[in-house]
Order: structure tokens, then sequence, then C-alpha cells
């Protein structure tokens, strides 16, 4: 279970300042994840650390995504940004876990910095805007999981796909 709130927090992570900087494409975004590490030891990507859990589990974690709108694909997260959403600063992800907030710590068109900080964890991280259609986000915390704070960091790469979303589940309020 403390996996899957793992797992939670990460597409969190890497969803959450995607709207921030320079405005992105509304429509059918792939969030990927690589470089996922845990007190500097190398993690497996997102789609074997959900294959790994135990099939309840695994359920569980796939239907929390799927009540924000998010569905597991390839090494990371499917999500929909819609036309609202691309217009604001609102961040379309904050709610994946409950008492998660972030705070923009400074703003180019190209580049934003970020702190975040959720019930397990905090952290620091910094979004590249390639495109409106591409972007990349590193992430460095510390999160609670067993008891004693760990260290973490993750990569990510952010694409668009399609303008339509119909293949994903409907975000729930």
């Amino acid at each position: 279970m403390k996996i899957h709130l793992v797992l939670a927090a990460t597409a969190a992570l890497c969803v959450s300042p995607l709207l921030q900087a320079q405005q992105l494409q509304p429509g059918l975004w792939e969030i990927n994840s690589k470089n996922l590490q845990v007190n500097g030891q190398q993690l497996p990507d997102l789609q074997l650390l959900m294959g790994s859990l135990p099939p309840e589990q695994r359920k569980m974690a796939e239907q929390a995504m799927a009540k924000q709108g998010v569905a597991m694909a390839g090494n990371g997260v499917r999500m929909c940004i819609t036309p609202q959403q691309a217009q604001t600063d609102k961040l379309p992800m904050q709610g994946m876990q409950a008492g998660c907030s972030q705070q923009i710590t400074e703003r180019t068109p190209q580049m934003l910095k970020f702190n975040v900080s959720c019930p397990q964890g905090k952290g620091q991280g910094q979004t590249t805007f390639l495109s409106a259609r591409e972007f990349v986000t590193t992430v460095n915390g510390t999160f609670l999981m067993g008891g004693q704070n760990q260290q973490g960091r993750m990569e990510s790469q952010g694409r668009w796909l399609a303008a339509d979303c119909s293949s994903l589940p409907t975000r729930q309020p």
C-alpha cells in the first residue's frame, strides 16, 4: 500500500507544474518517468513498479489514478489537459494526493522552478518547456516510507499526443 502512495505522489509531481509557464496545448498528454531514484538507488520504471504490486494493490492504484482522469501508459501515465486548464495557472493534478501544495519560486516563458509539499514528503523541481507540446521535469525531494525519510529524484518528459482525450477515464471531482 505504501508503494501505491509513492506512485500516486510520483504521478502528481510529474504533472503538477504543467500549466505554470508556457501555455501548453490542450489535449491528451503522456508523461514518462525515467531515472527514478530512492536514496541513490535506481528504481525500475513506473510500469515495472506497478507490475510488481499484488493484483489488488495494482487495481487500487489504477482506480485511484482513473478517478483523476489518469491512465497507465508505457513508462508513465496519460492524462488530459482541457482547454480551460491550459488557459489558467490551476494545477489539474494537484489533488491526486490529498493535501499537496505547490509554490512557484521562479518563472520564465521557457522554465519554471517550484517547491512541492505533501503530507508524506516535500521537494523542489524544475520544468523546462521545449515547446507547447513538450517539456522535461526534474524533481528532488524527501518522502516518508516505512516510517523513515527517503531521498528521491525523478526525471520525466511530457509530450502532447492528440487533441482528443476520449480514450481516458473521466476525472471524478
